[in-house]
């Protein structure tokens, strides 16, 4: 993927341009990969926690703004030391470059920025979880991920297992 695509980051309370363009690049990206490619239903794919301040979306974009790929960040205000990566999707004129990695590493950055902070009781580490489709666990493994407990279950008809990895500021 050359190095001009665009990774822009908003919060899902966000507001002002940057916000409206990731959030609209965002829908569009995980409407054409999970709700038409995967047949997810739209009701599954849109939840109340897109909307939420503490949570990061993540567009990148080719030159031109066209939409490429997308990932949810969720931190959870009462435990800052675990986060969660989801919603991670890549066109598929995009699959193979490269950039669902560094979607990935988007997330870990933002995650560890957020979730460790400056202050004295800020952990100094953030155990990121993640709901890996099981097709994709190879992926993960290569972001450096490991299987939680190997405990297989549906997700929106789909086969997912549990994966996470530390990550320190």
């Amino acid at each position: 993927m050359p190095e001009t695509v665009r990774i822009l980051t908003a919060r899902g309370d966000g507001v002002g341009e940057q916000a409206e363009l990731v959030h609209a690049g965002a829908g569009l990206v995980r409407l054409e990969v999970f709700v038409r490619e995967q047949n997810v239903p739209l009701v599954l794919e849109i939840d109340a926690r897109d909307y939420e301040p503490t949570t990061v979306h993540v567009l990148a974009s080719a030159p031109d703004g066209t939409p490429l790929g997308t990932a949810r960040l969720l931190i959870d205000p009462d435990d800052p030391g675990q986060a969660h990566l989801g919603r991670l999707a890549v066109r598929r004129s995009a699959r193979g470059t490269g950039l669902g990695a560094r979607l990935v590493a988007a997330v870990e950055q933002a995650a560890v920025e957020l979730a460790t902070g400056d202050g004295p009781s800020a952990p100094d580490r953030v155990r990121m979880v993640l709901s890996a489709q099981e097709q994709a666990m190879g992926f993960y493994a290569r972001c450096g991920y490991a299987p939680v407990d190997g405990r297989r279950y549906l997700d929106a008809g789909i086969w997912h297992q549990d994966m996470a990895r530390f990550l320190t500021r």
